[in-house]
């Protein structure tokens, strides 16, 4: 990978443990994020995206534990430090945005002391001096009377709010790398719209790098120059984003992308049904034989139920992991 990278994570693994035995939830993960750059991890729930986000920050909790591979932030390996190391990571050079604000920010604690609170962990700032930071930092986010708003709970602000307190206490400090989990989940269209473009402006004004995720792949081509595909646990395919529409290499990724509305002329002269892939990504604990995606592809064959493909690299650049990628 790139000596450029900010982040390199090389054949992550993650196990999920039920009584003794381990099951692989996420298998030989591999991905890197440059300096200042806003890429995708894309797939349906369940597919192992969040809990990669997760452990990057180490924050996977029993009975998940990272299985094998190598995650270095700065060149610096992460995987297997102190929880010291990690805790001053956190929050400071690497952020994360959750998907529900509700359940992420403190009910009992005004919005502002939780902002504020980053000053004081992680620049050395006075109580005093926090809270007139966490007044700009709403300010930057465009919340309205922010000097009043601080003093308010979560509950007493609307989902959109709660959202840009979130990304508040994610950019308070400036961070290189920040984790967005489905930042615009349970939001009206033109809130998430507004949310997108905040994440943009600010990591913008910042440099700050994203790693975006999320079940969409019309909002991820919108945001990201490279999108990761995941599939049960296994990254399928990573290209460029407009390279993932014009020509996907994985059937998976192929059947996202038909599943796309269209719009204008597109939709009045080609097709006016909607196509799904039929099936569910299966539980950890049954993933199948050979290919996962292999029960729900139509172009399955015996090897891809007989043997898991490995990664290829494709000649107009990415990658796939797919026997019929051709």
């Amino acid at each position: 990978m790139s000596g450029e990278s900010l982040l390199e994570v090389e054949n992550l693994g993650i196990d999920l443990k039920v009584e003794d035995r381990r099951y692989p939830a996420v298998k030989e993960v591999s991905f890197a994020i440059r300096r200042g750059e806003t890429y995708g991890l894309v797939g349906e729930s369940g597919c192992g995206k969040s809990i990669t986000a997760l452990a990057l920050i180490g924050l996977l909790r029993p009975p998940l534990y990272i299985g094998g591979g190598t995650i270095r932030f700065k060149g610096q390996e992460i995987q297997a430090a102190r929880a010291g190391v990690i805790r001053r990571l956190r929050g400071n050079s690497i952020s994360m945005i959750f998907q529900e604000p509700m359940t992420a920010l403190n009910p009992l604690s005004p919005v502002g002391r939780q902002i504020a609170e980053m000053f004081v962990l992680h620049k050395g700032a006075t109580w005093k001096e926090a809270e007139k930071h966490a007044i700009e930092a709403l300010a930057k986010v465009r919340v309205p009377a922010p000097d009043r708003r601080v003093k308010d709970y979560p509950h007493q602000l609307s989902g959109g709010m709660r959202q840009r307190v979130m990304i508040a206490i994610a950019l308070a400090c400036g961070p290189d790398l920040l984790l967005a989990d489905e930042p615009t989940t349970a939001l009206d269209v033109t809130v998430q719209a507004e949310i997108l473009e905040l994440i943009r402006d600010l990591s913008a004004d910042i440099g700050t790098a994203v790693l975006m995720i999320s079940h969409d792949l019309g909002l991820i081509a919108n945001m990201c120059g490279r999108v990761g595909v995941m599939y049960a646990g296994r990254l399928v395919e990573e290209r460029a984003a407009d390279e993932i529409f014009r020509a996907p290499s994985h059937p998976y990724t192929a059947g996202l992308v038909a599943s796309l509305p269209l719009l204008g002329a597109r939709a009045r002269h080609g097709r006016q049904r909607l196509q799904e892939i039929e099936g569910v990504v299966p539980a950890v604990t049954d993933f199948p034989t050979g290919c996962r995606f292999n029960p729900r592809c139509a172009a399955r064959t015996d090897i891809c139920i007989a043997e898991d493909p490995p990664e290829t690299s494709l000649p107009q650049g990415g990658r796939v992991r797919c026997h019929h990628h051709a």
